[in-house]
């Protein structure tokens, strides 16, 4: 009997450790925004990846819509690893400690994606995401979402027009002074907010990339929408370095695969849904949508080509100089 026991004892004690054994790596990947937006698939899309690549072996779980975290608590539970997956916007990581991301937010500083790509793709990029690492954490990639648009209850269609609005913004140094350019009012806060912020009339107006927009049903609590497209709005993909670092090396491999699969798919729908929200918003007829003449589109170039030289030394200049002559973008001649 006693023999019987032990060998009992022993099967399930092997059991146990070929089940723990072939348990796969759980990545929690935490995001703000709605399922239906380009991040939100993207980050589907990397989950799917994930577990084709690794065979398994490794299971993302992608949490949207502020699930697990609101947008002001989230840098802080991946540095703390009680999630190991992120991919906030870059006007994140300027109250992190590393301002050089809020280059972003710069108006008009890229005329399109691909002057964009030529940082986010190129050496300026990497070496912005090699400033989070001091900070624990490893920077995977860039992901599209798109060029933001002012909405407000009233229409936009000179800057003038902005003076004296309660415009959301995220936390950024940089944004808060796009704003005031405009003679604006900006206030920070949390994305997951903006939607009964606009609907109570705590903030008159807000900034956003169309899809994100439409997806939080922003048009339905807004009266005019105006395609300024001054200021771009994009991702990094992020994990807890001390977790992503501790990952066997073949499933790690497999994972930047999966990243890389991933991020080619986040940047090819990325205008594909700002222009599919933007018909969804036009359909809607609760926003009158207005796209500015050339001339109008200059008037808010012109009134917002200061903010380059207030907030140069914020991100650095030479940073900011190395942008301008990979995009050929020169706030002096506007």
């Amino acid at each position: 009997m006693k023999l019987r026991n032990l060998f009992i004892g022993l099967a399930a004690a092997t059991f146990s450790a070929i089940a723990m054994a072939q348990a796969p790596i759980v990545i929690k990947f935490s995001h703000v925004v709605a399922a239906d937006t380009p991040k939100g698939k993207a980050s589907e899309f990397f989950a799917k990846k994930a577990a084709e690549l690794t065979k398994g072996k490794a299971k993302v779980e992608v949490y949207a819509n502020s699930a697990l975290y609101k947008d002001k608590e989230e840098m802080e539970a991946l540095q703390l690893g009680a999630v190991q997956m992120l991919a906030p916007s870059l006007a994140k990581f300027g109250p992190l400690g590393v301002k050089e991301f809020e280059a972003f937010d710069f108006p008009y500083i890229f005329d399109d994606t691909a002057d964009l790509h030529k940082i986010t793709q190129g050496p300026v990029g990497a070496s912005m995401m090699a400033k989070l690492e001091p900070k624990g954490i490893k920077g995977l990639a860039f992901w599209d979402n798109g060029f933001k648009s002012f909405s407000a209850n009233t229409p936009i269609k000179v800057p003038g027009d902005l003076k004296g609005k309660k415009l959301r913004i995220q936390s950024s140094k940089v944004l808060e002074e796009q704003i005031r350019s405009v003679g604006g009012l900006p206030q920070v806060m949390a994305f997951s907010e903006v939607y009964q912020a606009l609907q109570t009339g705590v903030v008159d107006g807000t900034e956003n990339p169309i899809s994100n927009l439409y997806t939080q049903k922003m048009h339905e609590v807004q009266k005019h929408l105006t395609l300024t497209n001054h200021g771009y709005l994009g991702y990094a993909v992020i994990v807890n370095k001390k977790f992503w670092e501790g990952l066997p090396a073949d499933v790690r491999g497999q994972l930047e695969a999966a990243m890389k699969e991933a991020t080619a798919y986040a940047n090819k729908i990325a205008q594909e849904e700002n222009d599919t929200a933007l018909e969804g918003v036009k359909k809607s007829g609760k926003t009158a949508v207005y796209m500015p003449s050339k001339d109008e589109r200059m008037a808010f170039k012109k009134a917002m080509a200061p903010v380059h030289a207030k907030m140069a030394d914020r991100v650095g200049k030479d940073l900011l100089q190395t942008i301008y002559k990979e995009t050929g973008f020169d706030p002096n001649k506007l």
